[in-house]
């Protein structure tokens, strides 16, 4: 044995001049075949004859050694790693195509890059320390070669820690893989790649293996000799779907192991098999399945989390807020789906990074587009088109992507028999460009704009129309292995108007809108594997103009009525330490401390202490001017989140969060609307404060390719707005008189279970929440149901929902959406009865009533083109029926007064199934 090692050392060292004269040696030859218990010395001689490789291996050590693996044109480094997985034998290949086969001890054909170096010295000194080791880059048998060659990463050290950094990117488009892991498994040290696809893991110097795995990826791995700080650019391949059950073991045990809880991610991939009404993927009604979260009427795309309304989530388009996310009266979220890369929710454990909203955080990233050609997709539907185009800018670089839609809904509103419908007009278009590019590893930047534009006419000629926009500017910098920074501007705008032309004489436009600027920066600092510090500050100026009316030509008697300016600045600073004090318990704790200014010009009314806010009790007008401060508010806002880990498979999580609210949208409907307008803290209205608290266990099953949780919550709130009964929203130029400052207290349940692998994949969740709220005024005008609480409009104990599907081929595939929840709240006329001369109508208490339940099936069946990797374009179609049952779920209970009796009515928008095809393509 003694002499067969002095041998192959002696090969090696008479190779080593061959090694560089081979280096433009001829294309990598791929294998094909079938082999089934076949000995390893046949298997040797098949590989041998099909290609240019030559083994060397002691025939005896291999003579019980039997190979079973099926490959079709796969590179014989990746057909041995599969023949020789979950054995006790390695290999080695060097620079000639030898391969060296051996029992127990693997064998590195290579030396050190610096073994001919003088002491002290290595093959990298003339490079800096954070010089990047680039992954060959192209076909996807280079990728395979890439896992067995083994990268020296910085200089000089042989003992202590050195920290790993880079980018993970698809190896097809050079966009980054974002959420993916890289970790040691012989230390159980790993780091997950953020939004930019970066990663930074601290480990000790030496040889380590490193492993790759994330969703919608191929599994991989790197060899390293880590010597100091360095740079690892690792680009990855798609994971394609077959036929057999695919086990996705990207963050596989991430449900369990992870710090966050109350968190949920989505990709583009996953919301695109959930059925909706009119065939389109919409992310808004795929967040509607998950647990926790509600909305109050079918048609709406306004969520309702954890018992929270509707103004108290914080919307997010690449960092930039987004006021109204729906098109088509709520029927389309904002956003096209083929520029999306995924979303996050954040229920409980909210970010530090996180503010200015109470109940959740909905972040929605774009796809940067393809570096390395141009492509696009699309797709055509009953009420709508879209079109997708990207690729580089300069290749490797920097790219662009670029998506528009639009809608052609008059025709189906002319099929309609009911007048009011028939003489309607509805439409909408979406524009959205993104743009990166990368100056050098160091410095990168995003821009990205977005614009979208309604216009609806319902059965007369009053016309509605709103507007949303939003840009954002992004520029990352490195400034070591564990330091980075992302300096964001960004710029939202919303606004409506409503204008009339029937009358001559009452032409008038209702407008009304929102500006609101934005700077902040972001710091992440990763001091070793089990230490992270996220640090920041940020600051957004608001300006609003709150309502005004106008005539409309000449003739119109309509009198001008405009509100005056509100302005304020919400600025904030904040700091979270996420470290794991043992491998099964960890701890992130964070503080966020917010400031609020609402700012002149303005006339701030005063009213008499301890009477009801009336105009008639108002006693003085102090006049504020230009940017002089109205009303300060500040505080902090605490971050605490545990985890401790059971066992490899369960754990148990709890977390606290206080979150503070400067901003109220006013509303007179049960959902979203695009006439909603919004309000800022002041003098007479303070500031939302809301304090929940969660705790979850979870636990995954049969190798954690099911997934299951149970958490619970309770929250209470402080300071939300409600209104006094017949109060008066628009152009009020005394709204305070009808907004009264409401408690409120939400707890419950929600039990899920996901599996996402496999022919049949999908989740069902059940939840049990309520949402209460309390007004208990100082005055007993201003209190409602007499000080007691009262269901709020959104209170929907009971939740089931459903989502399946099933791949019944390559080409086929079945999906199913089932939803039931309890009916929302409503208030009820009881009785009429006649007072000074006039009848009246007597209510019931607030909320005290039901609309019925609300359930719905949906189903779709998806039939892809064919699956050649050649073809110039690939297609797709989706058929699919929304509400197959046709169930008339009520959206509204409105009355009517009809020959001296009130009559009650119920409204539903969908009432029939609802057929829809959608052709989609992409190339």
């Amino acid at each position: 044995m003694k002499q067969a090692y002095s041998l192959l050392l002696l090969v090696l060292l008479l190779g080593l001049p061959a090694f560089r004269s081979h280096a433009q040696q001829a294309p990598e030859p791929l294998v094909t075949g079938d082999f089934v218990r076949v000995p390893f010395e046949e298997f040797a001689r098949q590989l041998e004859a099909q290609t240019n490789y030559r083994f060397y291996f002691d025939p005896r050590s291999v003579d019980s050694l039997r190979i079973t693996v099926r490959v079709q044109n796969q590179p014989v480094q990746a057909v041995l790693y599969q023949a020789l997985l979950g054995s006790n034998y390695r290999f080695g290949v060097d620079a000639q195509r030898r391969v060296f086969v051996s029992s127990g001890t693997a064998i590195n054909p290579a030396l050190p890059e610096d073994f001919f170096q003088p002491q002290g010295t290595s093959a990298l000194a003339d490079l800096p320390d954070d010089e990047p080791v680039a992954v060959a880059a192209g076909r996807s048998h280079l990728i395979s070669a890439a896992e067995y060659k083994v990268y020296t990463i910085g200089t000089g050290s042989t003992s202590g820690r050195a920290t790993l950094a880079g980018h993970l990117r698809d190896v097809k488009t050079g966009e980054p893989v974002i959420g993916a892991s890289i970790y040691d498994e012989a230390l159980n040290v790993g780091a997950s790649t953020d939004q930019f696809g970066a990663y930074s893991l601290t480990l000790p110097v030496g040889r380590r293996n490193l492993k790759i795995r994330g969703v919608g990826i191929k599994n991989t791995r790197r060899q390293v000799i880590l010597r100091g700080d360095g740079k690892l650019e690792i680009e990855t391949e798609e994971d394609i779907v077959t036929l057999k059950e695919v086990v996705v073991e990207a963050e596989k045990d991430k449900n369990v192991s992870s710090l966050q809880m109350g968190v949920e991610k989505i990709d583009i991939k996953t919301m695109r098999q959930v059925p909706t009404a009119f065939g389109e993927t919409d992310i808004l009604r795929v967040v509607m399945t998950l647990p926790g979260v509600k909305t109050v009427g079918e048609g709406s795309t306004g969520l309702n989390v954890r018992g929270g309304a509707t103004d108290q989530n914080l919307i997010l388009f690449n960092d930039a807020p987004i006021y109204n996310p729906s098109h088509l009266f709520g029927f389309f979220s904002a956003f096209n789906p083929d520029i999306l890369q995924g979303v996050e929710l954040y229920k409980s454990a909210i970010p530090a990074k996180y503010g200015g909203r109470l109940s959740s955080v909905l972040d929605i990233t774009t796809r940067e587009g393809n570096k390395k050609k141009l492509g696009g997709s699309g797709g055509i539907g009953p009420l709508t088109s879209r079109l997708m185009l990207e690729g580089p800018i300069f290749k490797d670089k920097s790219s662009f992507i670029i998506s528009g839609r639009a809608s052609y809904s008059d025709w189906l509103l002319k099929q309609l028999p009911n007048r009011s419908f028939s003489q309607s007009a509805a439409s909408f278009y979406d524009l959205t460009a993104h743009i990166s590019h990368e100056f050098n590893d160091k410095n990168t930047l995003y821009a990205t704009a977005y614009y979208s534009t309604d216009k609806f006419r319902l059965a007369s000629d009053t016309t509605y129309h709103y507007v949303n926009q939003t840009a954002s500017l992004k520029w990352r910098h490195t400034f070591s292995n564990k330091l980075f920074g992302v300096l964001t501007g960004t710029y939202s705008h919303y606004d409506y108007d409503v204008t009339s032309r029937q009358d001559e004489t009452t032409a008038s436009q209702l407008r009304y809108g929102i500006n609101q600027t934005g700077a902040k920066l972001d710091f992440n600092f990763f001091p070793n594997s089990r230490h992270t510090l996220d640090f920041g500050a940020s600051s957004t100026l608001y300006d609003i103009m709150p309502g005004s009316l106008l005539p409309q030509g000449e003739a119109s008697l309509v009198r001008p009525d405009v509100l005056n300016k509100e302005k304020a600045l919400e600025s904030a600073l904040y700091a979270s330490d996420r470290f794991d004090i043992t491998p099964r318990f960890s701890v992130s704790v964070g503080l966020r401390y917010s400031f609020f200014q609402a700012l002149g010009p303005r006339d701030v009314y005063q009213y008499a202490p301890g009477e009801s806010r009336s105009e008639s009790s108002i006693i003085d007008t102090v006049r504020y001017g230009n940017n002089q401060t109205v009303a300060r508010y500040h505080g902090p806002e605490y971050r605490l989140s545990t985890r401790y880990s059971l066992s490899d498979n369960s754990s148990v999580k709890a977390s606290y969060t206080r979150t503070r609210q400067y901003i109220h949208q006013l509303t007179n409907t049960a959902s979203v609307s695009p006439t909603d307008i919004w309000k800022l803290s002041d003098n007479n209205i303070r500031p939302q404060v809301g304090d929940q608290y969660s705790i979850g266990y979870y636990r995954n099953f049969k190798n954690n390719t099911i997934e299951a949780s149970v958490e619970t919550y309770y929250k209470t709130l402080k300071d939300f707005v409600d209104y006094k009964s017949g109060a008066t929203l628009v152009l009020n130029h005394h709204i305070e008189t009808d907004i009264i400052n409401a408690q409120g207290k939400a707890y419950g349940v929600e039990v899920f279970v996901k599996k996402l692998t496999g022919k049949l994949n999908g989740w069902v969740s059940y939840t049990y929440s309520r949402s209460l709220v309390q007004v208990n005024a100082a005055t007993t005008a201003d209190m409602i149901n007499g000080g007691n609480y009262y269901p709020s409009n959104f209170d929907k104990p009971h939740d089931v929902t459903l989502v399946g599907n099933y791949r019944l081929s390559r080409r086929f595939s079945t999906s199913l959406n089932f939803n039931y929840s309890t009916g929302r709240p409503i208030t009820l006329p009881l009785a009429k009865y006649y007072v000074n001369n006039a009848y009246r109508v007597y209510y019931s208490d607030r909320n005290q009533y039901r609309v019925p339940d609300y359930y719905r099936v949906d189903l779709a069946l998806n039939i892809e083109g064919g699956h050649k990797v050649k073809k110039l374009g690939h297609s797709s179609w989706t058929v699919g029926v929304y509400n197959l049952t046709g169930r008339r779920n009520p959206y509204s209970i409105y009355f009517k007064s009809t020959n001296g009796q009130i009559r009650g009515y119920q409204l539903s928008i969908f009432g029939n199934p609802i057929p829809t095809v959608t052709y989609n393509f992409k190339f």
